[in-house]
């Protein structure tokens, strides 16, 4: 039995702090025992020659410098997983919160999880179809990519979230070879096994039952796991949310071969709740209160995206983040930006002219999404129609400004076809239904058609054969 120590000394919010101790590591998990007999985890965030700093993962009311005992257990916080954690709800710090059984674990791992060696690392390039036009085309997302949703208060990001969980599937052969869409019954059984992996930090109560509403109405939950810590949860629960979450997807994917997709929500929670617990332990703040460590914390995170070699499994991670203000330059979105892969950004100035999902092309970007274009991956003619269609939406909404100062009939023909094509992009292309699930040639045969707006001189960003092959005859 370990020992039990009496020496706590100070408490500053979620922190204690406990002298006279021995062989005690960081980031050791621990049993606090308070006046009342009842107990509380924590773990600890400092440990020197005789002194430990404590953390508490529940609520610190009740705990007092005399009388609060605290022992040492010898090991990190970990998380019990087997394949039957699939279809599950849990709290914040990793218990049933669903009405059902605990889980019977085949094995434990801790929720810090291990480095991935760089050069086992595959690098990502399988297409992944989501049903948003304006994703697949121009920001394609790959297969084991970590690509954020930038938004902010008020965006419908939760709507998208759950829209892309409820539809992300990769093509078939079949589709890719026959360079278009076949109905379900045609595409059969896929041999490949999905999940989807949703952290919810610091949401409120509404938000977390949407989520679940949203997985449950459409049988998607039986190959989900959900992770919900509430606003009203204790803060360093909030810390711990994302990790459980991560966890989980890397035992379903390179031990059970799922290809998984982690959805965390809302990271600028989590952040805020870095920030809170940084000023406790009284470090000195870095960008905006924000601790220093902000960066190499967040990569923590953010890598355990990606495929190994040799593993059939992936991890693709979309964290959301609403951007304070609106303001990119943020440290959240800023230092988010640098660690992943590009960010879909959802614009308010779309939201506030009704379209949904307002994601805008210009303030989008997908770093990886040319390994994933082209033929043998979805269509021969989608990296040129992706950069044509991206060039003649900025042309044309530079038109539209420039139409406000001088007037539209001051333009020329030309600029008046790209505002028509501006107009009818928004409308068509970028609009569409919250259960609208296009596939990629669905989205390609659209731009094809917007295209027919613009005289084909302006047409010099596809090849010729494929303006001949695939452009409507007006």
């Amino acid at each position: 039995m370990s020992t039990a120590y009496k020496t706590v000394t100070d408490i500053a919010g979620p922190l204690m702090m406990v002298e006279g101790i021995e062989g005690v590591t960081y980031d050791e998990l621990c049993e606090i025992e308070l006046v009342d007999g009842s107990k509380r985890l924590g773990k600890v965030l400092d440990a020197r020659s005789d002194l430990a700093v404590v953390q508490m993962f529940e609520d610190a009311k009740g705990a007092t410098t005399e009388g609060t005992k605290v022992r040492f257990l010898g090991r990190t916080f970990e998380i019990g997983v087997s394949e039957d954690i699939l279809g599950r709800v849990f709290s914040g710090s990793g218990k049933p919160i669903d009405s059902g059984p605990e889980i019977v674990p085949e094995k434990k791992l801790d929720i810090n999880g291990a480095p991935i060696n760089p050069y086992s690392r595959e690098y990502p390039d399988d297409f992944i179809q989501t049903g948003i036009s304006t994703i697949d085309v121009l920001n394609t997302l790959v297969r084991g990519q970590k690509l954020p949703l930038f938004s902010g208060a008020g965006l419908p990001h939760n709507q998208i979230a759950a829209q892309l969980a409820r539809q992300m599937r990769v093509l078939s052969p079949e589709e890719v070879e026959k360079g278009k869409g076949i109905s379900d019954e045609q595409r059969g059984e896929s041999d490949e096994k999905f999940a989807v992996i949703f952290a919810a930090m610091g949401v409120t109560f509404e938000e977390a039952q949407f989520f679940q509403n949203e997985l449950e109405k459409t049988g998607a939950l039986s190959r989900a796991v959900l992770f919900v810590n509430t606003a009203d949860n204790p803060v360093v629960e909030r810390i711990a949310t994302p990790r459980l979450a991560l966890t989980v997807a890397e035992y379903l994917a390179y031990e059970k071969d799922y290809h998984v997709t982690v959805l965390l929500t809302d990271m600028t929670n989590y952040c805020e709740a870095l920030r809170e617990v940084s000023a406790a332990r009284k470090e000195v703040p870095g960008r905006r209160g924000y601790p220093g460590y902000l960066y190499t914390d967040l990569a923590t995170l953010y890598e355990r995206a990606g495929r190994v070699r040799g593993k059939n499994g992936s991890i693709t991670q979309i964290p959301i983040l609403s951007m304070p203000e609106d303001d990119i330059t943020h440290p959240i979105p800023d230092l988010t930006a640098y660690i992943t892969e590009g960010q879909i950004y959802i614009d308010r100035g779309l939201h506030q002219k009704g379209i949904y999902p307002p994601i805008i092309p210009m303030g989008s970007l997908s770093r990886l999404k040319p390994k994933a274009q082209g033929e043998g991956k979805t269509r021969a003619d989608h990296s040129g129609m992706d950069a044509q269609l991206t060039a003649a939406y900025a042309r044309g909404v530079e038109v539209r400004e420039l139409a406000v100062i001088l007037g539209e009939s001051s333009l020329s023909e030309t600029d008046k076809a790209f505002l028509k094509f501006a107009e009818r992009f928004e409308n068509e292309f970028i609009r569409q239904g919250p259960t609208e699930n296009r596939s990629i040639y669905e989205s390609l045969s659209i731009g094809w058609d917007l295209l027919t707006e613009i005289p084909r001189e302006e047409l010099k960003r596809v090849k010729d054969e494929y303006i001949d092959k695939y452009l409507p005859k007006k």
